[in-house]
């Protein structure tokens, strides 16, 4: 590894480029891929104002997923073309299609779209195209850019492989301490344990997070920052039982009790993701024997 210009963090032809906290939501953390015949970003997060001049010379952007906070350039990158997951395309390619992906009451919506465009320069990409599960793109002199489909986050969320240098960009598995989000329309919790544990069989030897780890460079140092990740499921399946210890209750008692967020955090979407989030979490109990359901309540089977 070596730092580089604008503190870039080098491996090989990847220079990863920290956002404020490593990446830290709202920021997030800028990856380049640069081959002998083409140039690569790993979606254009808050700290991508700061590199104009690194960005001008892209041709392309991969998107590991599509939220907000993972295209703030790519209004101001028209040279560049871009490319999101199959099933992630059209959040990437209108407000429509990105509201359908939240799948938030309209009314959140509203508010959400307000603060997308102030915050996050939101502008759709009407021509973005697709890719799929284990493409590759060759950008000359031996780099090359593996996409392998890691969905639960978000239905096309994908970890994006540089195959020379080992360094696995893994996008929103971001190993963080808030654990795993599955809060929206297009997420799905099952999905994502499984993809916890296809993350961990990638061939890779640097892991690249969006948000607040950044780089990790020891195998060890990732599994047992992983196991800490996924160990929220586990953590917020348990808190729906204890809640359930006070008797039966419905959906909203439920998530209103939070999972996810502190009780009296408010930000537009916390509701609707918690309630997304319970009830992911409900149904995957019911299934495990521990809840059962009679009409609109839930209660310990």
């Amino acid at each position: 590894m070596n730092i580089v210009a604008n503190k870039a963090l080098e491996f090989g032809p990847v220079r990863v480029y920290l956002g404020a906290q490593s990446g830290k939501y709202p920021d997030g953390n800028q990856v380049l891929v640069q081959g002998s015949s083409a140039c690569v970003a790993f979606d254009t997060p808050l700290i991508s104002r700061q590199l104009a001049e690194e960005l001008a010379r892209v041709e392309l952007v991969l998107l590991g997923h599509v939220h907000e906070d993972h295209m703030v350039a790519l209004g101001r990158m028209p040279q560049a073309a871009v490319q999101a997951h199959e099933a992630d395309l059209a959040a990437l390619q209108s407000w429509d299609g990105l509201a359908r992906h939240y799948g938030y009451p309209q009314p959140v919506l509203e508010q959400l779209q307000a603060i997308v465009l102030r915050d996050f320069d939101y502008t759709p990409r009407p021509d973005a195209t697709a890719y799929v599960d284990g493409q590759l793109w060759e950008l000359g002199g031996g780099v090359r850019v593996s996409a392998h489909h890691l969905p639960g986050h978000t239905a096309g969320h994908c970890a994006l492989v540089e195959e020379s240098s080992g360094v696995a960009f893994i996008g929103d598995i971001d190993l963080t301490g808030f654990g795993p989000y599955y809060g929206d329309a297009s997420s799905d919790l099952a999905q994502f344990q499984r993809s916890l544990q296809r993350v961990r069989e990638l061939d890779a030897r640097v892991w690249v997070t969006s948000h607040h780890r950044g780089v990790l460079t020891e195998r060890t140092a990732f599994e047992q920052a992983l196991a800490r990740f996924a160990s929220k499921i586990d953590e917020r399946s348990q808190r729906l039982l204890d809640y359930l210890q006070d008797g039966p209750q419905t959906l909203a008692q439920l998530a209103a009790r939070r999972l996810l967020y502190p009780v009296g955090f408010h930000y537009p979407y916390v509701e609707s993701a918690e309630l997304r989030t319970a009830a992911l979490h409900l149904a995957q109990l019911q299934q495990q024997g521990w809840v059962r359901q009679e009409g609109a309540l839930y209660g310990l089977a």
